[in-house]
C-alpha cells in the first residue's frame, strides 16, 4: 500500500490523529500536494456515497471530515505555494431554515485548499446576511449557497434571486446540496452547481476565472 493509499484509507476511517503524520510522509516520499489532496477528496466521495446509501451515518461522516481537515492543514503551505495569487473571497452559508453544515464545511475546506479566502456564515443564513457579507468583505467574487432539505429549496431560490437583483456586482453564485440539481440551479438563476465538495472546488475555480 502506497502512502497515498494509506492517507485515503485513514480519511475514510476517520483517523484524524494519524493523518498529519501520514500526509507528511506522503509529501516526503515525493508525492505532490495536489495528488494527496485528490486522494482525500476521493475518500470523502466514498464516505459521501456510503452516507447516501445508509451504510454510514453522521458521526462517521464528521470523523472523516475532521480527519481530512487535519490532512489539509499539513498540505496548505504546499498548496498555496503553487498558486501565487489568491482566487478571491468566497462567502458561504447554508440557506435560511436549514441547519445542516457537513456538506458546507467540506466545501469550505476544499475551496480554502485551492486558494479562496473563506467567509463562513454558518447555517440558517438570511438573504440579508449574505448581502451584508458581500458588502463588508473585500474582493468577494463567489457566493456559495448550501441546502440539504427539500423544504428549504424555496429559500435558496429567493436568496439567489435577491443576490442577482440587488445591484451588487463582481461575484458569481454557486449552489449545492443533496436535493439540488443542475436543472434546478439553471432554473433559479445560479451561475454554477456542484454535486459534491470535490466538484465544488473545480466549479468554483471555473466560475471566477470565466
Amino acid at each position: 500500500m502506497t502512502k497515498i493509499d494509506e492517507v485515503k484509507a485513514k480519511v475514510e476511517a476517520g483517523k484524524a490523529k494519524l493523518l498529519p503524520g501520514l500526509v507528511q510522509e506522503a509529501l516526503d516520499e515525493g508525492n505532490s500536494a495536489g495528488d494527496i489532496l485528490q486522494s482525500m477528496i476521493d475518500s470523502m466521495g466514498i464516505v459521501g456515497d456510503k452516507f447516501s446509501a445508509g451504510e454510514v451515518f453522521v458521526p462517521e461522516m464528521l470523523m472523516a471530515a475532521k480527519a481530512m481537515a487535519k490532512g489539509v492543514d499539513v498540505l496548505k503551505p504546499h498548496l498555496t505555494g503553487t498558486s501565487t495569487s489568491s482566487l478571491g473571497t468566497c462567502v458561504i452559508g447554508t440557506v435560511q431554515g436549514d441547519l445542516h453544515d457537513i456538506g458546507k464545511n467540506l466545501v469550505t475546506m476544499m475551496l480554502e485548499s485551492v486558494g479562496f479566502k473563506m467567509i463562513d456564515l454558518g447555517v440558517d443564513v438570511s438573504t440579508e446576511k449574505f448581502m451584508n457579507a458581500i458588502k463588508e468583505n473585500e474582493n468577494v467574487n463567489l457566493v456559495a449557497c448550501s441546502g440539504l432539505l427539500t423544504t428549504t429549496m424555496s429559500a435558496m431560490k429567493e436568496t439567489v434571486h435577491a443576490l442577482k437583483t440587488c445591484g451588487l456586482t463582481g461575484f458569481k453564485v454557486m449552489v449545492g446540496g443533496a436535493p439540488v440539481t443542475q436543472e434546478m440551479a439553471d432554473e433559479i438563476g445560479a451561475d454554477g452547481f456542484a454535486p459534491d465538495a470535490g466538484g465544488a472546488a473545480v466549479k468554483a475555480k471555473e466560475l471566477v476565472k470565466a
